[in-house]
């Protein structure tokens, strides 16, 4: 079956945040949504429901939970009971929930950096006391080095958070890493907040995802794993997540935190989730194909380029580009004169770093690649 990732369509004119960011002189490469028609399979099921006519309010989604599961039993061999699952309206929420139902105020949180903001921003909306865990280039992979961690260690940690594949940079853990931060938390005693937002999205071949909850039943009995159709397929606009909490005390305490203040998913949402962990399989993977098409040119765009040094995601659409060597003192804001919208390396901890969604049609890259060239041209000429 084939499906069409090189339709450009207009979204300008659209309700959408990631192109209304931007005038029309700026391409927009930020925030992790792609240009993509999501599947056909998600709109039939969205016109059906909506073709019912009778919104009113949604019962328990037995349907999404039973797709869900059979989704993470063959995808990732991982066997999830119905009864672990909460579902929210988005990610974001579960990591706030979270660090709010898992931490007490003079508690802290452990999350690597770079890193996705609302890692960051959970910590401070709850008044806690977050300890940054540096990621470590090892390779072409942005890794945790766990042993530099533990000199920094108060005794007040409570909630690691982890995020795999990780955002920014990309990488996406082995078993041996995910056990090695198991043994960490194990040692220190600590529940684990896993967002697996990108888990569908592994770009390398021979890689594949594993996820935290599933490396045992300790790993299982500690952690909170959230997960999403959002990001794989395009639909981050009708929110649709879940939380998977094997341990009941824990399920509890997180439901407990979000009563009253974060509320049932769409009932829209649940239908395009649905069909999407139904149906969407086959579309994905022409997506990971051509995503990995684009990760490789524009990987070897930059390998050419004085100035840029970008990491080889293994995972996700989003690349982590280090411009310290353009000698620019903000990288985002020059290449923004250039003609392209980024999302800011300062928002993920790393102001020389800019962070590129080549989630895009490939010749809305091209362009950008051309821009890219153009202003390392103008970096060098200023110089």
């Amino acid at each position: 079956m084939a499906f069409n990732f090189d339709e450009e369509i207009n979204r300008r004119h659209s309700d959408s945040t990631k192109w209304n960011t931007y005038d029309e002189s700026v391409l927009p490469m930020w925030v992790a949504d792609t240009d993509f028609r999501s599947p056909a399979c998600i709109t039939d099921a969205l016109t059906a429901r909506v073709q019912h006519g009778v919104f009113g309010y949604g019962a328990h989604p037995h349907g999404l939970a039973d797709a869900f599961v059979d989704w993470c039993e063959r995808r990732y061999q991982w066997r999830v009971d119905p009864e672990w699952l909460v579902f929210m309206p988005g990610i974001v929420a579960g990591l706030n929930l979270s660090v709010r139902a898992f931490t007490a105020p003079d508690e802290t949180t452990i999350a690597p950096t770079p890193i996705y903001p609302p890692f960051r921003k959970s910590a401070a909306f709850a008044g806690r006391e977050q300890l940054n865990a540096p990621l470590h280039k090892r390779g072409q992979r942005l890794v945790l080095e766990l042993d530099r961690l533990r000199a920094n260690l108060t005794g007040r940690e409570k909630l690691l958070m982890l995020c795999n594949p990780q955002n920014p940079g990309g990488t996406a853990y082995r078993r041996d890493e995910l056990e090695a931060q198991l043994a960490f938390a194990q040692e220190h005693d600590l529940l684990v907040c896993s967002d697996e937002i990108h888990c569908d999205l592994i770009l390398e071949p021979g890689v594949r995802h594993i996820p935290f909850a599933s490396l045992s039943e300790d790993a299982a009995r500690r952690s909170i794993t959230l997960m999403s159709t959002s990001k794989t397929f395009n639909i981050a606009g009708l929110g649709a997540s879940v939380a998977v909490i094997p341990d009941p005390t824990l399920r509890r305490r997180f439901s407990e935190a979000r009563a009253g203040i974060v509320p049932a998913v769409d009932i829209l949402a649940l239908t395009a989730a649905e069909a999407a962990w139904r149906d969407g399989e086959p579309w994905l993977e022409e997506q990971l194909a051509y995503l990995r098409g684009n990760r490789d040119r524009l990987y070897a765009a930059i390998s050419g380029l004085p100035g840029l040094e970008m990491v080889l995601p293994e995972a996700t659409y989003l690349a982590w580009v280090d411009a310290s060597g353009l000698g620019v003192d903000n990288p985002t804001r020059f290449f923004k004169r250039q003609g392209l919208g980024f999302s800011p390396g300062a928002d993920f901890g790393d102001p020389q770093h800019v962070r590129i969604n080549f989630g895009c049609t490939a010749a809305m890259l091209k362009r950008a690649i051309t821009r890219l060239q153009q202003a390392v041209n103008a970096a060098d000429v200023r110089a």
